[in-house]
């Protein structure tokens, strides 16, 4: 089975088996938002064991009107609150956002390929 992911309307393709060697750079880098629907919020809370009172004080904070999960500052870059950096991977992988789950085809990297590919090793030319 390949590995190689190719989405209609973009001129890339994304090979998933990159994810295991890049160090998460989705994950980490640049501080950004990470958005979760009311849904979403509900599944990851109920993923870790939490009441969603609790989730949302403890790893969410509102940007307009909007919830993006909260960030850790690790030197001069940032990461996820659920990344965990000794297992180089997503402790909610299973319930991750939606916005995680469709990287790397967001629109805004249709015109920014080159970007792209500074952040993602997984990105093949079409």
């Amino acid at each position: 089975m390949s590995n190689i992911i190719k989405k209609e309307g973009y001129n890339y393709s994304f090979d998933a088996s990159a994810c295991s060697a890049c160090s998460a750079r989705c994950c980490t880098g640049e501080s950004g938002y990470i958005y979760v629907s009311t849904q979403e919020i509900e599944k990851i809370a109920n993923f870790i064991g939490l009441d969603i009172e609790e989730f949302m004080q403890k790893y969410l904070y509102k940007n307009g009107y909007k919830y993006s999960i909260k960030e850790r500052k690790i030197g001069e870059s940032y990461e996820c609150a659920f990344y965990d950096r000794s297992a180089n991977g997503c402790v909610i992988y299973e319930v991750r956002p939606t916005q995680c789950i469709t990287f790397p085809f967001w629109d805004y990297f249709k015109d920014r390929v080159d970007e792209l590919k500074l952040e993602c090793p997984g990105i093949i030319d079409a």
